[in-house]
C-alpha cells in the first residue's frame, strides 16, 4: 500500500525513548512501529487477531521445561510449597 499522508507527531521523552529503543532492538523505522500500533489499535477483530498472531509468530523462542519437570513446579506452585 502507498504512503501518501504525512503526518507530524509529538511525543514526550518517555515515548520517544521507548520507540526509539524498540526501533534499533527489531531493526525497524519508527514510522513502520507507528503505523503497525494503529493498525492494531484501530481494525476490527479479525485483523487484530491476526495482527497479534503475527506479533506472538515473530517473538524469539523460550525455553521450555520438560513436561514431567512443568507438571511438578506448577504443582508445587498450586499447593503453596514456594512460600
Amino acid at each position: 500500500m502507498a504512503l501518501t499522508h504525512r503526518l507530524q507527531l509529538l511525543l514526550d521523552e518517555e515515548q520517544y525513548q521507548r520507540l526509539l529503543t524498540r526501533s534499533e532492538v527489531e531493526g525497524r523505522s519508527m514510522g513502520a512501529l507507528v503505523r503497525e500500533a494503529i493498525d492494531l489499535i484501530w481494525v476490527d477483530d479479525d485483523h487484530r487477531k491476526r495482527a497479534a498472531a503475527d506479533i506472538l509468530m515473530r517473538a524469539p523462542t523460550m525455553p521450555v521445561p520438560d513436561p514431567d519437570d512443568l507438571r511438578r513446579e506448577l504443582d508445587e506452585a498450586h499447593t503453596g510449597r514456594f512460600a
